[in-house]
């Protein structure tokens, strides 16, 4: 382990959504003095508040927030982009003596940082894009994702059948490069001194919190929120607003479900997704979990960031 200790840290927390994550590094950020690098693959999109539970305008102003607000909702943001940012953003914060906390529940951007992955830079085929697209609509995206499945099970076991967006990405690089997407994701671990911590709640009561969630947005004016951004010209194709949430209610201002059915619908695809989220998650093999089904783990967690920061705290596989 000893050439891990001149390194320099990284706290990172993750978890399925509704976990507590963002309210957990928020207040280890206050005590700390750290900053958050947010990993949202919604967050980075400004206007787009509600439907992604961006930090309010005071969480903020308590702590500051990176990678949020980055680009417009019609503006191209991909992985690639986001790890080089997260990595400045990173080195940027400890270059001025701060704690770097890395938080959020998008398992590729969290991996991707982690981990770190090389990433194909592959340009969009716009036109092999648009048939495969043609293709997920006529026949549903689960024919494209046993596609998938065949030719890069690595990659397929990562994207959930119902992604049509990143089934159709992980295709368009295999056709361009002629090699599954997955052999090109090399993987070159960052200098940093990593503790990860994955909070774990059990389903009744991570669904409980979900509902709860999806119906705070309504009330906070989601539907505004969208109708709002599709007011601007943002149209509902775009990879932005295909976002759980902003999809479903989509749905609904097209006149193709009521509200409760859009409502419904989003807490059904948020416990899919916080399904997959806890999968991915669990492969984290040398990240402390935290239960926080019946427990705030705040306690705990301060304890090990605190033993961590002094150098203290075990570090299997990171020597």
């Amino acid at each position: 382990m000893g050439m891990t200790e001149h390194l320099q840290p990284l706290v990172a927390i993750t978890g399925p959504t509704a976990s507590g994550k963002s309210a957990l590094a928020l207040a280890l950020a206050e005590e700390l003095g750290a900053e958050i690098v947010t990993a949202d693959s919604r967050q980075v999109y400004k206007l787009m508040d509600i439907g992604t539970e961006k930090p309010s305008v005071d969480e903020q102003a308590r702590v500051p927030h990176h990678m949020i607000d980055v680009v417009y909702p019609d503006e191209p943001f991909t992985l690639a982009l986001y790890q080089r940012q997260a990595y400045a953003t990173i080195n940027d914060v400890l270059s001025r003596g701060k704690v770097p906390i890395l938080a959020g529940g998008t398992p590729l951007y969290v991996n991707a940082v982690l981990e770190g992955w090389t990433i194909p830079e592959v340009e969009p085929d716009m036109e092999l894009r648009a048939r495969l697209e043609a293709e997920a609509e006529a026949h549903g995206p689960e024919q494209l994702h046993h596609r998938l499945e065949v030719l890069d099970p690595g990659a397929a076991a990562g994207i959930l059948p119902s992604n049509t967006r990143r089934i159709v990405r992980a295709l368009e690089v295999i056709e361009r490069t002629g090699r599954p997407i997955s052999a090109q994701q090399d993987k070159v671990p960052p200098a940093y001194r990593i503790l990860s911590i994955v909070l774990h709640c059990e389903r009744p009561e991570l669904y409980r919190r979900v509902d709860l969630r999806v119906d705070k947005q309504i009330e906070r004016g989601l539907v505004e929120e969208v109708a709002g951004l599709h007011a601007r010209g943002y149209e509902f194709d775009l990879p932005s607003m295909s976002g759980i949430g902003y999809r479903q209610i989509g749905e609904y201002l097209m006149g193709r479900a009521t509200l409760e059915q859009a409502i419904q619908r989003m807490k059904w695809d948020t416990h899919a997704f916080s399904r997959h989220q806890g999968n991915w998650f669990r492969r984290a093999k040398t990240a402390l979990r935290i239960d926080v089904t019946e427990a705030d783990p705040l306690p705990e967690a301060r304890q090990v960031v605190r033993s961590f920061l002094d150098g203290a705290y075990p570090l299997e596989g990171r020597s």
